[in-house]
């Protein structure tokens, strides 16, 4: 009889956080009423708001460091991923990557499996994410998937690329390659 009362209880604490959950997302998350529909909602709502944090301290970050300089260096700061430098928050130790920042986006790329894993903060650019698949293609990498968030003049993308059999390039090479399509048409990154 213990058990089942011990049993009865867990179930009533579940129910109880479900319940939390499910009042704290909003509804658009959660699909249907069932245990792993609510925690997926929950899942995917908490990475979104993962995302916009990311968003608004790159802003916040870039916001400091504008100078009254017409534009950074040429080159664009080439960091290990893993420091306290790293402006995207990845684990430090295991994870191999690199960052190439400017006062016009911040590019991350980090190994995933297979796969590289880039994310971009910069001010909303028209014509950008055409720009930045055509270096992928030309760089021999596939676009698996593609999430793009966005507050006020900020655009957060992630990608996930497949690295193509003709690649010969570092991450940080990519994270440059990819910074440099934000410069090629502004005057800031020359």
């Amino acid at each position: 009889m213990a058990h089942i009362a011990v049993e009865r209880n867990r179930r009533r604490q579940m129910n109880e956080h479900l319940r939390v959950l499910r009042s704290l997302t909003p509804s658009f998350y959660i699909k249907r009423g069932d245990q792993a529909s609510i925690i997926g909602g929950v899942i995917e709502f908490i990475k979104e708001l993962h995302q916009v944090l990311q968003s608004l301290e790159s802003n916040k970050r870039r916001r400091k460091s504008i100078s009254p300089s017409p534009g950074p260096s040429p080159k664009a700061q080439l960091v290990a991923l893993g420091s306290d430098n790293s402006p995207f928050g990845f684990e430090n130790g295991v994870d191999v990557g690199a960052c190439c920042n400017s006062s016009v986006a911040d590019v991350e790329a980090k190994i995933s499996g297979s796969n590289v894993v880039l994310k971009i903060i910069s001010r909303r650019i028209p014509g950008q994410l055409p720009k930045m698949i055509g270096v992928f293609e030309r760089l021999s990498f596939e676009v698996l998937h593609l999430n793009i968030s966005s507050m006020d003049d900020t655009v957060l993308y992630s990608f996930v690329v497949k690295i193509g059999l003709e690649c010969q390039l570092s991450l940080e090479e990519l994270a440059f390659e990819v910074q440099q399509s934000f410069c090629s048409q502004l005057y800031l990154c020359q």
